[in-house]
């Protein structure tokens, strides 16, 4: 039988699939017209399988909630490029009200970008987008797309969206040093997992990424300094579960959990997920 989770284009369906359902909410705290369509049958179905991430959908509201907020900040301090790693998709260049003089560029696999652009065909983005299609463990490649996304900008955001956690300790330090030794990519947002949320979420569902050949790896002891030697320092860290509870978005159960303090600094085995803006070091 053909895996729930064929490969990691997949689960982007499934995050689109809770994006949907947060927006058809009457008090939804984002609206993403086009995540229903997006999602399909394949991200509903993957959504209504997975009992863990079903009963935890809270998590992906914060996450889409928090990485909203990054663009409005920076859209608001005169960024004019916003590149989108391993895109997937996100709609936010159809979806958010943004500036039409921004430059929003969308990386990711060729066949993810193309489903995407064939599902909003009629739809027109607000500003000026790009896709590039990027297997962005070619690491040579990306240079090159990095370069030339460099001389096109003055300040530029990445985002990484769902990205980090699928890859090595390795990967991670190579891609934050590629991103670093760009002089205009200032700022970076990503999401990032403990070692303890890690084990929990290889426990409850690993089987089905790693049917999909897309198992979660990333979860450094060392927390967010693990990037400050790649040059990207943190600036900015906000745990899911309390923007969750802020929202009302957090289960009856997990409400005493959400009411206690983080521990600060690496979080070790402590189930944390978070969204965690870093700035580049090696720009002047």
């Amino acid at each position: 039988m053909e895996p729930l989770i064929r490969n990691i284009s997949d689960t982007a369906r499934w995050v689109a699939a809770f994006r949907a359902d947060e927006s058809e909410r009457p008090d939804a705290v984002f609206h993403d017209p086009f995540a229903r369509m997006l999602a399909g049958d394949r991200g509903q179905q993957i959504a209504n399988t997975i009992q863990f991430t079903k009963n935890n959908s809270w998590t992906f509201v914060a996450r889409t909630f928090l990485f909203d907020q990054v663009v409005v900040q920076h859209v608001a301090q005169g960024y004019d490029m916003i590149i989108n790693l391993a895109a997937g998709l996100d709609a936010r260049p159809y979806r958010m009200d943004l500036p039409s003089s921004l430059k929003w560029i969308d990386v990711d696999l060729p066949g993810i970008l193309e489903y995407k652009q064939s599902v909003l065909a009629k739809e027109k983005p607000v500003c000026q987008l790009q896709t590039v299609q990027l297997d962005l463990s070619n690491q040579p490649k990306r240079l090159e797309v990095f370069t030339q996304l460099n001389s096109l900008c003055n300040k530029a955001l990445l985002l990484s969206e769902g990205l980090i956690g699928y890859l090595d300790d390795e990967q991670a330090g190579t891609l934050a040093d590629d991103l670093s030794g760009q002089s205009n990519f200032r700022r970076w947002a990503m999401d990032l997992i403990s070692p303890g949320l890690l084990a929990m979420i290889t426990k409850e569902m690993g089987s089905f990424l790693k049917e999909g050949n897309s198992p979660l790896k990333f979860a450094p002891a060392g927390g967010e300094g693990f990037f400050l030697q790649y040059g990207w320092k943190i600036l900015e860290s906000k745990s899911k579960l309390k923007t969750a509870a802020v929202l009302n978005r957090v289960p009856d159960n997990l409400l005493a959990f959400a009411a206690l303090p983080e521990p600060e600094g690496p979080k070790g085995e402590y189930p944390w997920t978070g969204v965690c803006l870093f700035g580049n070091t090696k720009v002047k």
